[in-house]
């Protein structure tokens, strides 16, 4: 059907992305039984969800054979982190994954470690100087993140993001406000290779957050999607908090006159950033699970304009088969 699902060898041209703190693996293996393919976040396993990433991956098997992907978040942070993380890729290699999504820095040694056991790479990026890295560092393909998305988004819209990046001649999947049918076919005759959505899936059954955050963004719209910085240092979609001000007064909780300065620095940027996502690693466990009280940091992307029900992964998908169904 396309270069994705060849690589990847599923039914549908669909991730569900891998989100921090939504990634239980329930929803993994829902997505994956679907016809998608569902990615774990495994730093969600361990930290939110209370299980090793060989817990949690057992779990996943013990609800599906499907294929399912992994993500690695490579930014260089410390030692132990990257050790960490270069076990846990072992990990999954040795639970039979073989699609593997990277992000927040260099691919390199990603690409050559699942090269050499017949796996594929594919690299979030946001803008051209991003993929052009990826692409020599020998990722496979592309996930473009969009104006649209929750979480980390780009700044380009689907089509200009595509057209910027087509040079590299590397498949794409979109991902950023993206929710229905419609969505897919048109990212599909826009030349994508198939879309990642995130948003949808966090107002699924399967995906264990506080009942309120699936609320929240049932009841949100496009407009209710703001920007902050809070969380780590860079720009992050998030519904509006009722805290919000309603003129141009700066929010609650973002970075101070110092980390702002720190965050501008190329010398001390990478110390403000981790001082931030640490103290997010808290906030964003404490907002999906407590609900209300923490709702400052509910991530999510524009595509809350078209969802509307709490439905399961299989009723989500359901629809998406079906269009495909009916163009082919």
């Amino acid at each position: 059907m396309s270069a994705f699902t060849d690589q990847t060898h599923v039914e549908l041209p669909i991730t569900a992305g891998a989100m921090y703190p939504c990634g239980n693996p329930e929803l993994v293996a829902a997505a994956s039984a679907a016809g998608a393919l569902g990615v774990v976040q495994p730093i969600s396993f361990a930290y939110v969800h209370g299980k090793s990433l060989a817990e949690g991956l057992a779990r996943v098997r013990d609800l599906t054979d499907k294929p399912i992907g992994f993500n690695a978040l490579v930014e260089a942070s410390s030692k132990t982190y990257e050790k960490r993380m270069a076990r846990w890729i072992d990990e999954a290699i040795e639970a039979g994954v073989r699609f593997f999504v990277t992000a927040l820095g260099n691919p390199r040694a990603v690409c050559e470690r699942v090269h050499s056991v017949g796996g594929v790479v594919w690299h979030d990026v946001t803008e051209y100087r991003f993929a052009s890295k990826a692409h020599d560092e020998g990722v496979d393909g592309l996930i473009a993140v969009n104006s649209a998305a929750g979480g980390h988004a780009g700044v380009r819209t689907l089509a200009d993001l595509h057209t910027e990046l087509a040079p590299l001649k590397l498949p794409m999947l979109a991902a950023g406000g993206l929710a229905q049918p419609a969505d897919l076919l048109h990212a599909l005759d826009a030349g994508y290779a198939g879309i990642q959505m995130g948003t949808r899936f966090i107002a699924s059954k399967e995906c264990k957050v506080h009942p309120e955050y699936k609320r929240a963004i049932v009841d949100a719209t496009a407009r209710d999607i703001v920007r902050t910085k809070r969380l780590s240092g860079v720009d992050v979609a998030i519904i509006r908090p009722d805290s919000w001000p309603a003129n141009d007064e700066k929010p609650p909780g973002e970075p101070g006159r110092l980390l702002s300065w720190m965050l501008r620095s190329p010398r001390f940027k990478k110390y403000a950033r981790s001082f931030l996502a640490l103290k997010s690693l808290r906030d964003l466990k404490r907002s999906s699970l407590g609900g209300l009280g923490y709702k400052d940091v509910y991530q999510a992307g524009q595509s809350v304009e078209t969802i509307d029900a709490i439905e399961s992964v299989a009723e989500i998908l359901a629809p998406f088969r079906a269009a495909l169904d009916k163009r082919a």
